[in-house]
């Protein structure tokens, strides 16, 4: 089956979505904090409706999950997992990393991904079988075969630093050539397109990683969890290149999945 029409709209919703919050974000903008202490701005929901909104009237029996509480079961089959702001503290701020996550799953399986960046002008997009792409450039990961030559992408400071194995993992990180951490799916994106090698999230949400999936794996990178399963719904997600997934599951294998 062929994914274009759910592709294009959904990349019309999150084109949407975005435009919305920049509109709000010239007028002035502050987060509330939500029980687990995440920000929230009124960007995010409206976001989250104007993306469910479409999707419905597009495809009306699909099943709808958002960050900020949408919920429609799904007489489908399908179902859209969808982060209307991805990077909260980021656009509140001012800053350009944050995006608009659109992903759908078909029988468990994550088929097209959208990941909207307004404030960089990127648009990644990916479909089974269709390639991914930043804009209109097909996208591919890199061609390390050593983290010892890899970029690392991983958020130390407020993750790993509180976990009980953070010994292990910051032995692991200064086996890199480098690290960075610009936080969230544009690290992943670097990833995906070959800027940088490995990215890791410790702890998220599906709703932070099925767009990233099927991204990642169209562009031909390795996407798991830290308990080296595919799936988007065990709370953490690692993007690799293929040269180096050998040395990332290693590493996984030892460390705890929390």
């Amino acid at each position: 089956m062929s994914f274009e029409r759910e592709l294009h709209w959904a990349r019309v919703a999150a084109h949407r979505a975005a435009a919305n919050a920049l509109r709000i974000q010239r007028a002035g903008v502050t987060a509330e904090t939500k029980p687990d202490r995440s920000p929230v701005t009124i960007a995010d929901k409206e976001g989250e409706m104007i993306i469910a909104g479409l999707l419905n009237d597009h495809f009306p029996d699909d099943g709808i999950l958002g960050e900020e509480g949408s919920a429609t079961a799904s007489k489908s089959g399908r179902q859209w997992i969808i982060d209307p702001i991805d990077g909260t503290r980021d656009f509140v701020r001012g800053n350009l990393l944050w995006c608009v996550l659109i992903g759908l799953e078909v029988e468990g399986e994550v088929k097209v991904g959208v990941a909207h960046f307004p404030m960089l002008q990127q648009t990644w997009t990916a479909a089974r079988g269709l390639g991914a792409y930043c804009n209109d450039t097909r996208i591919q990961p890199s061609n390390k075969q050593a983290i010892s030559d890899s970029v690392l992408m991983l958020n130390v400071g407020n993750k790993i630093a509180k976990r009980a194995d953070s010994a292990d993992w910051l032995a692991f990180l200064a086996r890199f050539w480098a690290f960075r951490c610009l936080g969230g799916a544009q690290d992943a994106m670097m990833v995906s397109c070959g800027q940088a090698d490995v990215w890791i999230e410790p702890k998220a949400e599906a709703w932070d990683f099925a767009a990233i999936q099927v991204i990642a794996e169209e562009a031909g990178a390795c996407f798991m969890n830290l308990k080296g399963t595919r799936s988007i719904w065990e709370h953490s997600g690692v993007v690799c290149a293929p040269g180096v997934e050998a040395e990332v599951r290693e590493f996984l294998s030892g460390v705890q999945s929390e």
